[in-house]
């Protein structure tokens, strides 16, 4: 059995760019992540101590966006590295960062990066 615990769509205002203006004014972003993890006891039990808490993943993901970086790869590779430090038992996962408005001339509704481990 495979199971997945999937936050989408977590809005943040947040000071990522390369160029000063976008880490002084910010900047909208969206981020979904589905993780790997094996909650099958919280199936039965109905326990929150056998999956998961999703305010935890949530909260983590929160603090990384909160840390100014020049790149979205970096931030990315921030929340991968902390999530597996901090629940060891995700196996894997898919993480999804966009930049909602990118600074680029012409039409453009988002610039992502996708991470897949």
């Amino acid at each position: 059995m495979n199971t997945f615990i999937e936050l989408n769509q977590m809005r943040f205002y947040a000071y990522h760019g390369v160029a000063a203006q976008e880490r002084r004014v910010g900047n909208d972003y969206e981020v979904s992540l589905r993780v790997s993890f094996p909650f099958e006891q919280a199936m039965v039990s109905d326990n929150l101590d056998d999956t998961l808490n999703y305010a935890a993943l949530y909260a983590l993901v929160a603090a990384e966006m909160a840390r100014p970086s020049a790149l979205l790869e970096h931030v990315a590779g921030r929340i991968c590295r902390a999530l597996s430090e901090r629940f060891p038992a995700i196996t894997g996962g898919l993480l999804r960062v966009a930049k909602l408005t990118p600074p680029i001339s012409g039409e453009i509704g988002e610039a992502v990066v996708v991470v897949e481990w």
